[in-house]
C-alpha cells in the first residue's frame, strides 16, 4: 500500500476511534472537538492559500463575521445560533468577492500585507460597535432551549458535528482538486504568467477560490460560536487566529488535502498543553512557538509533514559511451 494511502487511512481510523479512547476524559474530548474545529479553518484557508497560492493573513475577518452573525441572531432574533451560518456565509463571500477584486491583483507579501489591513480594520470597527457589544463582545444562549441550539454539556456531541463538517469541506476540496479548476489553480500557484499566457483566467479562478475559502471559515466561526457561547473581537478577529490557520495548514502541508487536519493534530495539542500548564503565561509561549515553528517550516519542510511521505524519484544513472560504463 502506498504512503498516499496509508495516511488518509490512519486519520480515518484515528477519527473513528478517538471517542472510544476519551470516553472517561472529558478534557481529550474537548481537545478532540477543538483540533477538528480548527482543521476546519484551516482547510478553508487551504483552498486559497494552498491550492492558489494567495497567501491571506486576514482570514479570521470570515471566522469573526460567522461567529457574529450567529451570535446576533439569538440576541436579536431570538432564533437558534447555527440559524445565523447561512447569513455569516452570504455576508463573508460577499466581503471576499468585494475585497478580493482589488486586492487580489496584488502578488506576493503586497496580497498578504493588503488582507492583515482589512481584518484589522473589521476588528476595530466591530470593537468599538455597540450593537455587536463593543469590546466586550456578545453571548450565546446560556442554557440549551432545543436541540437546534446546539448547547452540550459535552464535547462529543461537537467532536461529531465537526467531524461531518469537516468531512463535507474535504469533499469540496477533493472535488476540486481533481477538476478543472483545481488545475487552474495549481498553475497560477506555480506561474501565474504562464498560466495567463495559456488562457487561464487567474483573476476569476483566485476570486472564485478566495469567496469558496471564506464561506468554509465563515462555517468555522458559526461551530466556533456554537460550542463556546461567546464571541468578542479579539476570538473572532484577531491576527492571531489567522496565523494559525496559515501554520496548520503550512505545518501539515499547504496545498495537500490532509495536510491542514495534520497541523491542527499537532498545534492543537500543543497550545492546550502549554496553556494548561503554564496558565497565562500560555498565550505568550504560543508566539514563540509559532515563529519558530514557521521558521523550522521555511528551512526544512516547506514543502509541510506530510511531503515526507511523498515518494521520492529513483536517480536515473546515465551511462558514459565513451567510457563504456555507468556514472
Amino acid at each position: 500500500m502506498s504512503a498516499r494511502r496509508i495516511v488518509p487511512l490512519a486519520l480515518l481510523a484515528l477519527a473513528l476511534v478517538y471517542p472510544l479512547l476519551t470516553m472517561e476524559s472529558a478534557v481529550y474530548q474537548r481537545m478532540g472537538a477543538l483540533v477538528l474545529l480548527a482543521a476546519i479553518g484551516a482547510s478553508a484557508w487551504n483552498i486559497v492559500g494552498g491550492y492558489a497560492g494567495q497567501v491571506s493573513v486576514g482570514h479570521a475577518v470570515f471566522f469573526g463575521i460567522g461567529a457574529y452573525s450567529s451570535v446576533v441572531a439569538f440576541v436579536y432574533v431570538g432564533l437558534p445560533p447555527i440559524v445565523g451560518a447561512p447569513l455569516g456565509v452570504a455576508v463573508s463571500v460577499g466581503l471576499a468577492a468585494l475585497i478580493g477584486v482589488p486586492t487580489l491583483r496584488l502578488s506576493g507579501h503586497y496580497f498578504s500585507m493588503a488582507t492583515i489591513a482589512v481584518g484589522e480594520l473589521v476588528r476595530v470597527m466591530v470593537s468599538t460597535s455597540d450593537f455587536l457589544g463593543g469590546a466586550q463582545g456578545l453571548g450565546g444562549p446560556p442554557m440549551p432551549r432545543t436541540a437546534l441550539d446546539l448547547s452540550f454539556l459535552s464535547a462529543m456531541p461537537y467532536y461529531y458535528i465537526f467531524l461531518v463538517v469537516l468531512g463535507v469541506v474535504l469533499g469540496a476540496t477533493w472535488w476540486i482538486e481533481r477538476g478543472r479548476m483545481g488545475f487552474y489553480l495549481r498553475a497560477i500557484k506555480d506561474s501565474e504568467r504562464a498560466a495567463r499566457s495559456l488562457g487561464v483566467s487567474a483573476g476569476r479562478y483566485k476570486l472564485y477560490a478566495y469567496m469558496l475559502s471564506a464561506g468554509f471559515a465563515s462555517v468555522a466561526g458559526s461551530l466556533y460560536l456554537c460550542m463556546f457561547g461567546f464571541i468578542d473581537p479579539e476570538s473572532g478577529f484577531g491576527i492571531l487566529l489567522s496565523v494559525k490557520m496559515v501554520v496548520m495548514a503550512a505545518l501539515g502541508g499547504a496545498g495537500q488535502l490532509f495536510g491542514p487536519l495534520v497541523g491542527a493534530l499537532i498545534l492543537v495539542p500543543l497550545e492546550e498543553l502549554s496553556n494548561s500548564y503554564l496558565g497565562g503565561q500560555g498565550a505568550g509561549i504560543t508566539y514563540v512557538v509559532y515563529g519558530a515553528i514557521i521558521v523550522i517550516i521555511a528551512r526544512f519542510l516547506p514543502s509541510g509533514l506530510l511531503s515526507l511521505f511523498e515518494r521520492k524519484p529513483v536517480p536515473v544513472k546515465s551511462s558514459d559511451p565513451a567510457s563504456g560504463h555507468a556514472d
